[in-house]
């Protein structure tokens, strides 16, 4: 999977879609029920840093697969979302 441009931004994107689904239903959770901030100090640090490699992965598909600016502004409103890389993954691993 890592071998190629599109394997590589898969599999960031795979891991910045379970920090954020980590993020939105473990550590928010036990930051406000439980609380224990620390959980989102250390989910959401990690969170956005795979969120910065997601869209640098993103921005370089332009060069390297010649992605189009419409795809890549799919790779970006997927990254907000959730389940959204999951869904983005699965639509650029048919086409």
């Amino acid at each position: 999977m890592l071998r190629t441009p599109l394997g590589r931004f898969r599999a960031v994107g795979l891991l910045e879609g379970v920090s954020f689904l980590l993020l939105l239903f473990v550590a928010m959770p036990l930051k406000y029920a439980a609380d224990m901030p620390e959980a989102v100090a250390v989910v959401g640090a990690l969170h956005g840093v795979l969120f910065a490699l997601y869209l640098a992965a993103a921005a370089y598909m332009i060069f390297a697969a010649g992605w189009r600016l419409p795809r890549v502004l799919g790779a970006v409103v997927a990254a907000v979302l959730p389940f959204g890389p999951f869904v983005f993954d699965r639509y650029v691993s048919r086409n």
